[in-house]
C-alpha cells in the first residue's frame, strides 16, 4: 500500500446528502474546505482519493485530487467510505457532530486500523455536547454564557422551564440544538412576546427527536480560534488565527456568511487567549479543531463553543499563513511537530455569495458558457457558483488575498462590480464589514 495515499471525506459534498436536497450554505462552505485541505496535501506530495455526490460531479475538476468517486443517489455513502478507508492509509474526515455522524465516521476509521488526521475521538467528544463544553468551561471557570439543556418529555418540550429561564436571565436569549453547527436552527429572542409566540408551536419549530439548549445571548463580537492540538509539545494548542464571524444571530433565521483574518488587534487578543487555554484540559485534543468566542464591548471573551473539525475559517487562513497547516496537522499526528513560528503574511476575507440571474435557461448554459469566464475573472472562488436547485440563484464561496483588511474589502466591492457588468445582481452578503 501506497504509504501516502490518503482519503479525504466532506460529508455535504460527499454523498451525507445524496437522496435528499443539498443545502446550499453548508455545501458552499464544505466544498470549499474540501478543495482547500485536498490543496494542501496535494502540496505534500500525497495521492489524494475523494468521493463527490453525483448532482456536483462536474466540480470534480476543480479538486487535485488523483482518484474522485461519484456517489448516486441509491448509493449508501457509508459502504462508499469504509471502501476507501480500508483502500488508503490516511483518512481526514470533515463532518458535523450533528446526530455523532463526526464521532461515528471517526470510529470507523479507528475500528478499520487506519490512521486519522482530523480531530481524534477524545476532541470529538468535547465538542459535541455543548451542555458539556459549558461545563468544562465553567469548571475551569472560564466566562461562558449561562447555559441549560431544556427538558423534553415524551416528545413535548418543557415550555415552563423555557419561559422561568428567560424571565431569571433577565436578557436575551438563545435556543439551538445541543449538538448543532454553526448558525444552524439557531432561534433568537429579546422580548417575552416573541418567545410565547414560538412556544406556541414549539413542536413544529423544534425536532422532537434532538436535544436543545436555552443560553444566555451574549453581545459583542464573534470570533473564532483556528488551532492544532499537539499533546507532545508545551505551547499546546497551537494558535494558528484568531478570526473575525459574520454572523447576525438576531435574525429571525441566522446564517453564516463568512468572516475575516487576522485580526487588526490579532498579536493582543492572541496572548489573552493563550492563558485562557491554559486553563482548559484540551491536551487529548489532537489535530486542528476551532473554539467559538464572543468578545465583549469591555474586552472580556466569552467562549461558546468547541469545534472538533476543519472550519470554514481555514478556508481563509490558508491563504495569510507563511506555512503549509497539512503539514503541522501531519507532524502534530506522529508527535514529529516543532513549535511552529506562525505569521500571518496577508489579509482573507473569505465569504458565500449568492446573485441572482435570468440570463440562462437552464444551468448548463451558465456552466458551459458562463462559469469558465468567470473563474478567469474572479480566481478568488473557492466554491464555484453553483445552482443547486436548477434555479435562477447561485451561491459560492470566495477568499481574497491581500495586504490588510481594507484591500480586502476592496477586492471584495470590486468582485460585485465584476458580477454586477455580467447582468448578475448580488443578494448575499450584506455585510457591515464591507460597508
Amino acid at each position: 500500500m501506497n504509504r501516502n495515499l490518503i482519503f479525504i471525506f466532506e460529508f455535504v459534498s460527499g454523498g451525507g446528502f445524496s437522496r435528499i436536497k443539498i443545502p446550499t450554505s453548508l455545501f458552499c462552505e464544505g466544498f470549499g474546505m474540501l478543495r482547500s485541505i485536498i490543496a494542501d496535501f496535494k502540496a505534500l506530495d500525497f495521492e489524494i482519493n475523494t468521493i463527490l455526490d453525483n448532482r456536483i460531479f462536474f466540480l470534480s475538476n476543480f479538486l487535485q485530487a488523483d482518484i474522485v468517486r461519484k456517489v448516486n443517489e441509491n448509493d449508501d455513502y457509508i459502504t462508499i467510505f469504509k471502501e476507501f478507508v480500508n483502500k488508503c492509509h490516511y483518512t481526514f474526515i470533515i463532518a458535523p457532530e450533528t446526530s455523532n455522524i463526526l464521532y461515528n465516521l471517526t470510529k470507523i476509521v479507528k475500528n478499520c486500523n487506519k490512521i486519522v488526521l482530523s480531530t481524534n475521538l477524545n476532541g470529538i467528544k468535547y465538542g459535541t455536547s455543548k451542555i458539556k463544553t459549558y461545563q468544562l468551561f465553567k469548571k475551569k471557570k472560564i466566562l461562558s454564557p449561562r447555559t441549560y439543556s431544556i427538558p423534553h418529555k415524551r416528545a413535548h418540550f418543557d415550555k415552563d422551564f423555557i419561559t422561568q429561564k428567560f424571565k431569571r436571565l433577565k436578557s436575551s436569549i438563545v435556543i439551538k440544538p445541543e449538538d448543532g453547527v454553526g448558525a444552524e436552527s439557531i432561534y433568537y429572542f429579546e422580548k417575552e412576546s416573541q418567545l410565547l409566540n414560538f412556544l406556541n408551536n414549539i413542536n413544529t419549530n423544534l425536532d422532537k427527536n434532538r436535544g436543545y439548549i436555552l443560553q444566555e445571548f451574549i453581545d459583542g463580537r464573534n470570533l473564532s480560534i483556528s488551532l492544532i492540538g499537539a499533546p507532545h509539545i508545551d505551547e499546546n494548542p497551537i494558535i494558528l488565527s484568531v478570526n473575525s464571524q459574520d454572523i447576525d444571530i438576531k435574525n429571525l433565521t441566522p446564517d453564516y456568511l463568512g468572516g475575516y483574518t487576522p485580526l487588526s488587534n490579532y498579536k493582543g487578543i492572541r496572548q489573552k487567549l493563550s492563558s485562557i487555554l491554559k486553563k482548559i484540559n484540551i491536551l487529548k485534543i489532537e489535530g486542528y479543531f476551532g473554539i467559538d468566542f464572543i468578545e465583549r464591548h469591555n474586552g472580556s471573551f466569552h467562549f461558546i463553543e468547541i469545534n472538533p473539525r476543519l472550519t470554514t475559517s481555514y478556508i481563509g487562513l490558508r491563504n495569510v499563513i507563511n506555512l503549509n497547516c497539512a503539514e503541522l496537522i501531519f507532524k502534530s499526528r506522529f508527535n514529529i511537530l516543532r513549535t511552529p513560528e506562525i505569521i500571518l503574511l496577508n489579509h482573507s476575507i473569505f465569504t458565500r455569495v449568492d446573485f441572482y440571474s435570468d440570463e440562462f435557461e437552464n444551468t448548463e448554459g451558465f456552466y458551459e458558457d458562463y462559469m469558465p469566464k468567470l473563474i478567469k475573472l474572479i480566481p478568488e472562488f473557492v466554491t464555484p457558483p453553483i445552482a443547486l436547485d436548477n434555479s435562477n440563484l447561485y451561491s459560492c464561496f470566495i477568499a481574497t488575498i491581500t495586504k490588510d483588511l481594507n484591500s480586502s474589502k476592496i477586492r471584495i466591492n470590486k468582485i460585485f462590480e465584476s458580477l454586477k457588468s455580467l447582468n448578475f445582481k448580488v443578494i448575499k452578503p450584506i455585510q457591515k464589514e464591507l460597508s
